[in-house]
C-alpha cells in the first residue's frame, strides 16, 4: 500500500500544455497518462517512422514538430531520449534559446539525475529527474502498469512538491534518488530487470531443444514464485544445487551447457558464483560443502573464451 498522500489542491501544478522530445516508447506513454490527470500534450518530436507512428497512436490529434517548436508550444517538456543521447540534446535546445524561463523541463532517464538539465536550468528552466522503473512497450497497456509504478525523483527542493504531484497524478509511487547515486539506482534496475530477460530468455532456449513445447507455460509458475520469494524473503529464498552444495549436479549442468550452449557458459557460472557466495555468507550453502562446489566452478571456467 502506498505510504504517500495525495497532494494538496494547492500543491498540484497547474493544468500544463505537455510537450514530447523523443516519441520512443515511455515519452507518449507519460504524455496520455498525464492527459487522463487534466493536462493537455500539445506537441511531440519524433525522428523514426516507428516513433512518429507511435505517437500518432498514442497522442491522435497532437501534431509532429521540430523539438524547438515543442519547446515553443509547452509549459512541460518530456525529454524521453536514450540517455547517451541526452547531454547533446539539453546542450543544443539551451544554445538555440528555445527553452523559456519558467518552463518545467523533465527527462526520464535512470542514469541522470538533475545536473545533466544544467544548461536548461541556465536557461531559466524548471529541472525535474522523473524515471519509471518499468518496461515499457509503446501501447496503452503501459498507461494501466503505471498504477503503482515507482518512479526514482532527483529534483531541486523548490521542486519536490510539483514532483511528487506529477508523479502520482500518472499512478506512481515517488522514490527519492540522491544526484550522486542515481548512477548505482539504475545499475541496481538493470541488474534486475535487464539481466532477467536475458537469464528467461537463454532458458526458454534450451528448453524448447530438449523438446519442451511450450516453455513459456512450463517457466511461467516457477519463475513466478521464485520472484515472489525472491521479493518477500531475499537471499533466504535461494533454492537449488548451488546453493545446497550439489557440486555433482552443478559439473554436470556445466558440461551439458559446454556441449549443447556454450554461449550460456559463461553467464552460468558467473551467477552460480555469485549466488554460491551469497549462500554462504547468509548460511544457507554448508562450508563442508562449499570446497567441491567452488571448485567446480573455477575449473569450469577453463576453455571459456577471453
Amino acid at each position: 500500500m502506498s505510504t504517500f498522500q495525495q497532494p494538496d489542491p494547492g500543491d498540484r501544478p497547474a493544468r500544463l500544455r505537455v510537450g514530447v522530445i523523443g516519441a520512443g516508447r515511455v515519452g507518449p506513454v507519460l504524455a496520455a497518462s498525464l492527459q487522463l490527470a487534466g493536462h493537455r500534450p500539445v506537441a511531440a518530436s519524433g525522428v523514426s517512422e516507428a516513433s512518429r507512428r507511435r505517437a500518432a497512436s498514442m497522442l491522435p490529434d497532437v501534431p509532429l514538430l521540430q523539438p524547438a517548436e515543442v519547446l515553443q508550444r509547452a509549459d512541460l517538456v518530456l525529454l524521453t531520449v536514450p540517455d547517451d543521447v541526452l547531454p547533446g540534446l539539453v546542450e543544443g535546445l539551451a544554445e538555440t534559446g528555445a527553452v523559456r524561463p519558467g518552463q518545467l523541463l523533465v527527462h526520464t532517464s535512470g542514469r541522470y539525475g538533475t545536473k545533466v538539465l544544467d544548461p536548461a536550468l541556465r536557461a531559466g528552466a524548471l529541472p525535474l529527474a522523473l524515471h519509471p522503473a518499468m518496461t515499457f512497450t509503446g501501447s496503452p497497456v503501459d498507461i494501466q502498469r503505471l498504477a503503482g509504478c515507482s518512479f526514482g525523483i532527483t529534483a531541486p527542493e523548490e521542486l519536490r512538491l510539483a514532483a511528487e504531484a506529477l508523479v502520482i497524478e500518472m499512478g506512481g509511487e515517488p522514490e527519492w534518488i540522491a544526484e550522486e547515486m542515481r548512477p548505482l539506482y539504475h545499475a541496481a534496475l538493470a541488474l534486475g530487470a535487464n539481466h532477467l530477460v536475458t537469464l528467461v530468455a537463454q532458458s526458454m532456449e534450451l528448453l524448447r531443444e530438449v523438446g519442451v513445447e511450450a516453455p513459456d507455460r512450463m517457466l511461467g509458475p516457477l519463475l513466478g514464485a521464485a520472484l515472489d520469494n525472491a521479493l518477500r524473503s531475499g537471499d533466504a529464498a535461494l533454492t537449488g544445487p548451488v546453493a545446497r552444495g550439489d557440486a555433482g549436479t552443478v559439473s554436470a549442468h556445466v558440461a551439458e551447457l559446454r556441449r549443447h550452449a556454450p554461449q550460456t557458459v559463461a553467464g552460468y557460472l558467473a551467477m552460480a558464483r555469485a549466488t554460491a557466495d551469497r549462500a554462504l555468507a547468509h548460511g544457507l550453502l554448508k562450508p563442508e560443502l562449499a570446497e567441491d562446489l567452488l571448485g567446480v566452478l573455477a575449473d569450469g571456467t577453463e576453455g571459456e573464451p577471453r
